[in-house]
């Protein structure tokens, strides 16, 4: 049997993807834009945009709210997964990151069911207090602010509602107590809210793939939300 070493890991990463996901014109458009634009390669993993896309169509989300585009990857996936009507809001800091996106989104036709809305996640968030509530929220910005990121998520979402939260393992680092890089202990904090808030109901997985290792939150906003 292979030891899980990172050549193994991502050969595995890289069966899988060739047999579940296979290879998608837009998709890797979009990565191949977003490389040239000089934008950091912390875009979800193939595999991991799959899975996305199939929890949004299991739990027939029609509203999803994304915190963090960068260049339109994970949003291509959710918002494919839509059905007629549906909607995603995705929330980037960063002008220069929405523009790529919003060419990314375009190319992959999917624009017409995407608002990109520019600005710092904790100032957008409660602008759209009072709007329809979310079906999905998936979590992947700074880490600093998850807890800010998961109470809007409860307030914003309805009994129901699925919270994925992305990078919590941190190399394994989010294990360590004594941990001072804030990133980490961001990612603590919102672990343990998770476990902790009675409007969560959590668990996570770590995971290994072409990214390294890491790993994914995923939680569902019980009726204490309310």
């Amino acid at each position: 049997m292979a030891e899980p070493t990172p050549e193994a890991w991502r050969a595995l990463d890289a069966y899988l993807s060739d047999t579940l996901v296979g290879h998608d014109p837009d998709l890797e458009a979009a990565i191949e834009t977003q490389e040239d634009a000089g934008l950091p390669a912390i875009e979800v993993a193939p595999l991991n945009g799959k899975f996305l896309h199939l929890l949004a169509r299991i739990s027939g989300a029609r509203r999803v709210l994304e915190i963090g585009t960068l260049g339109g990857y994970s949003t291509i996936w959710l918002a494919r997964a839509l059905p007629e009507g549906g909607r995603v809001v995705s929330i980037e800091a960063e002008p220069y990151n929405a523009g790529i996106a919003r060419a990314n989104l375009q190319r992959a036709g999917v624009d017409d069911r995407v608002e990109i809305r520019e600005g710092r996640a904790s100032d957008v968030l409660p602008t759209l207090a009072g709007e329809e509530p979310f079906d999905l929220v998936f979590i992947d910005a700074d880490k600093e602010s998850n807890t800010i990121y998961l109470d809007w998520a409860a307030r914003l979402g309805h009994p129901g509602t699925i919270v994925v939260v992305d990078n919590i393992g941190r190399s394994g680092e989010v294990a360590d107590p004594h941990s001072t890089n804030r990133q980490v202990v961001g990612t603590q904090r919102g672990l343990e809210m998770l476990g902790t808030d009675p409007r969560f109901d959590a668990t996570a997985l770590q995971t290994l793939d072409r990214k390294g290792w890491d790993g994914v939150a995923l939680a569902i906003v019980t009726d204490a939300a309310h």
